[in-house]
C-alpha cells in the first residue's frame, strides 16, 4: 500500500494528470500487492464498472443544460435583473456579481462556467467604474464558489455516487449553506462599497424594474423548476437533468432566440469535454479506491484519530483541516475520488450522518477553489481580463474568511444541511 501512495504522489510531482497517475499507481499496487495475486483484468474491469451506473447520466445532462443556458443569453438577463433591483447601493456592481452567480448556480452547477460567464459580463465594467482589478476579480471568484454548492451540483452528484446516498438529499443539503455564503458575501460587498465610496448605478423606477424582470423570468424559472421537482418528488434526479436540457434548448431557441442550430456542435463539444474529464476521473478512481479499501486504511485512520479524541465534532474538525490542506494542492473532484473511500467508513464508524458529511466535504473542498496559491477560480478570473493575481488574492481574503466561518457553522449545526431533505 505504501507503493500505491508513493507512486501516486511521485507521478503527480512529475506532472502527470491526476487520472492517469491513479491508473498507473493502481496497476503497480495490483502487481505488487501482498497476499493472493489479483488478475490484471481487474484494472480495466473495475474502471468500466466505476462509470457504468445509470445515476451518472445526470453529470453530462446537467453540464449540457448549463452550457446551453450560458450560451443562450441567460447570464446577461440575470445580470440585468440583479442590477435593476440593487443598483442604487454603493458598490452595487459587487452585489450584482454575487446575485448573478447565485441565480446562475441554480442552472449550471459549475464554478468555472459561472466565473467565466459572469466575469466576462461584469469585470471589464467594474474596472472601468473604479472598482479596482483585484476587487473585481475577487467578487466574481467568490460568487462563482456558489455554483457547486447550490443545486444542481456536479460535486454533489459525484459524492452521492461514491457514498451511495440520495442525490436529491445531497442537492438540498447545499441550499442553506449556499444562501448563508451568498448573504455574507453581500454584506462584505456593502461594507467595502461604503468604506471605499464605490459608485452607485442609476436608479430605475418600478415600471423599468418590472420590464427587466419579465424579460428574465424564463431564466429565473430554471432553478425553481429544479428545486421544486426535487423537493416535491415529482421527478427523479436523472429526469430533472433531462428536463433541464430540454427547457434550456426551448428557451434558447424559441423564447430568447439567441441560439442557432449552428451553435449546437460547439455546445455539445464543450459539454462533452467537461463530462469526459469528470467521468474519466471516476473511472480511474475505481481500482484505486478498491486498493485503498482492501488495505483497511479507514480502520487505521479510525484508530489513529481515536487516540486523539472520541468527540465526533472534534474529529470532524480534524478531517476538515486535512481537507483544507488537500484543497491547497488538489482540485475538488480529484480530492474527492482519492480521499472519500478512506474517509467515508471513518465517518460511518463515528456515527456522522452521510448527508451532513457530504455537505461539509463539498463546501470544504470548494473553499480550496478560492484559496491562494492554487485556487482555480483565482486563475480563471485573472485570465478573463488579465488581472494581477496577487491583487485578486489579497481582495478575496474577507470572502475566504466568511466561507471558513460558514464551514465551521455547518460542522457544528448539522440541521443546516439535513433539514430540507427530511422526509425524502
Amino acid at each position: 500500500m505504501n507503493l500505491l501512495f508513493l507512486s501516486f504522489v511521485g507521478l503527480l510531482l512529475l506532472g502527470m494528470e491526476v487520472g492517469f497517475a491513479m491508473i498507473v499507481a493502481a496497476w503497480l499496487g495490483l502487481e505488487f500487492k501482498a497476499g493472493p495475486a489479483v488478475d490484471a483484468i481487474m484494472l480495466p474491469t473495475s474502471m468500466l464498472g466505476g462509470i457504468s451506473l445509470y445515476a451518472l447520466v445526470q453529470i453530462p445532462l446537467f453540464i449540457l443544460a448549463g452550457e446551453v443556458m450560458n450560451r443562450g443569453g441567460i447570464t446577461r438577463r440575470l445580470v440585468e435583473v440583479s442590477s435593476a433591483w440593487i443598483g442604487q447601493r454603493r458598490g452595487s456592481l459587487g452585489h450584482v456579481g454575487i446575485l448573478s452567480n447565485l441565480m446562475l448556480s441554480g442552472i449550471s452547477g459549475s464554478a468555472v462556467a459561472d466565473a467565466v460567464a459572469t466575469g466576462k459580463a461584469l469585470i471589464p465594467e467594474m474596472r472601468a467604474k473604479g472598482y479596482g482589478a483585484g476587487y473585481s476579480g475577487a467578487v466574481i471568484a467568490s460568487g462563482a464558489l456558489l455554483g457547486p454548492i447550490i443545486p444542481p451540483s456536479i460535486p454533489m452528484v459525484v459524492y452521492a455516487q461514491i457514498a451511495n446516498v440520495s442525490v436529491a438529499k445531497m442537492f438540498l443539503a447545499g441550499v442553506l449553506p449556499g444562501l448563508l455564503l451568498a448573504a455574507g458575501f453581500l454584506v462584505i460587498c456593502s461594507l467595502i462599497g461604503k468604506r471605499r465610496g464605490l459608485p452607485r448605478e442609476p436608479a430605475m423606477n418600478w415600471r423599468a424594474k418590472g420590464k427587466v424582470t419579465v424579460r428574465a423570468v424564463w431564466a429565473l424559472l430554471m432553478p425553481i423548476i429544479i428545486l421544486v421537482g426535487i423537493r416535491m418528488g415529482l421527478m427523479t434526479d436523472t429526469e430533472i437533468a433531462a428536463i433541464a436540457v430540454i427547457y434550456a434548448l426551448l428557451v434558447g431557441f424559441f423564447v430568447y432566440r439567441t441560439m442557432k442550430l449552428r451553435d449546437l456542435p460547439a455546445i455539445l463539444m464543450s459539454a462533452g469535454r467537461s463530462s469526459a474529464v469528470i467521468l474519466f476521473l471516476l473511472a480511474a478512481a475505481a481500482p484505486f479506491s478498491w486498493l485503498v479499501a482492501e488495505s483497511q486504511i479507514s480502520e487505521h485512520l479510525v484508530e489513529m484519530i481515536r487516540q486523539i479524541t472520541d468527540n465526533p465534532h472534534l474529529i470532524l474538525l480534524i478531517i476538515n483541516v486535512l481537507l483544507l490542506l488537500v484543497g491547497l494542492v488538489l482540485e475538488p473532484l480529484p480530492a474527492m475520488v482519492i480521499f472519500l473511500p478512506a474517509l467515508l467508513p471513518l465517518a460511518a464508524e463515528l456515527g456522522i450522518d452521510p448527508i451532513h458529511f457530504g455537505a461539509v466535504v463539498v463546501v470544504n473542498l470548494m473553499i480550496g477553489l478560492l484559496h491562494p496559491p492554487i485556487g482555480l477560480l483565482l486563475f480563471v478570473v485573472c485570465s478573463i481580463d488579465r488581472l494581477p493575481f496577487m491583487a485578486v488574492a489579497r481582495e478575496v481574503l474577507p470572502f475566504l474568511a466568511w466561507s471558513i466561518m460558514v464551514l465551521v457553522l455547518i460542522i457544528f449545526f448539522p440541521p443546516l444541511t439535513v433539514w430540507l431533505g427530511q422526509g425524502l
